[in-house]
């Protein structure tokens, strides 16, 4: 049995089938954890999210995480957040592939599915998130009166596991314990994913976003896919 993980799909429908069935090649008893961001910026958000549907009622057994766009997209629905800051980094492309210019013009059945998703999984040796792991903590909140205020515990803090950058830094290897970190959310090149391939035994984290919406960028415009049993990875251009 497999366990695949894709991250930052972007609307790019096609891309991720193609990814899925034709590179992965995507069999009933495999697991497949998508890390975040299937919306926004591609051309077809609503076809992803469809894909990923589809796949579950066949009884694939697709895991789902919440990344930083879907984030956005439930804060604005929710008037918590800015619908004009979701609509500028990417949200006007998702409400095109809905066939509406209005965040109420998305159907429920979507907005249940957003609000579902995880924050992160562990899964074997694996830590499965979309952005990363706050190691460092949180400054103390003046008016926090318990003296625990340290974040002591990553996977407490779920707001940096979807927006979190520039964190390797601090990774705490003793915490970890062996375990390794797969994320996206930070795009990288084809090359860079590569030599973070081959160093993943000794640094514990690999980064799987090669941008795959930006496909006119040098070194970016692919999917990846990351295969955690076998230690393998998959790549897809950018189909459309």
């Amino acid at each position: 049995m497999r366990k695949i993980a894709i991250s930052d799909i972007h609307g790019c429908s096609k891309t991720f089938r193609a990814l899925v069935e034709e590179q992965v090649v995507l069999e009933q008893d495999d697991e497949l954890y998508l890390l975040g961001d299937y919306i926004d910026r591609g051309p077809d958000s609503k076809g992803v999210l469809d894909y990923i549907m589809e796949l579950q009622e066949a009884g694939y057994s697709v895991n789902c995480l919440r990344g930083n766009h879907e984030e956005m997209l439930l804060d604005a629905a929710n008037k918590t957040g800015d619908v004009e800051i979701w609509l500028f980094n990417g949200g006007k492309e998702t409400l095109d592939s809905f066939g509406t210019n209005d965040i109420a013009g998305i159907d429920e059945k979507y907005y249940r599915f957003l609000r579902s998703l995880a924050y992160y999984f562990e899964v074997d040796d694996y830590i499965l998130v979309h952005a990363g792991l706050n190691f460092v903590g949180k400054q103390r909140d003046e008016n926090e009166d318990h003296f625990l205020w340290k974040l002591h515990n990553p996977l407490r803090d779920l707001h940096s596991m979807m927006w979190i950058r520039y964190w390797y830094k601090d990774i705490d290897w003793k915490w970890l314990n062996g375990r390794k970190i797969i994320h996206g959310h930070t795009p990288v090149t084809n090359d860079d994913i590569w030599d973070m391939y081959d160093l993943f035994s000794q640094d514990q984290v690999l980064d799987i976003d090669n941008g795959c919406f930006a496909k006119t960028s040098p070194g970016l415009g692919q999917l990846c896919a990351f295969d955690m049993a076998r230690v393998e990875l998959y790549f897809q251009d950018n189909i459309d």
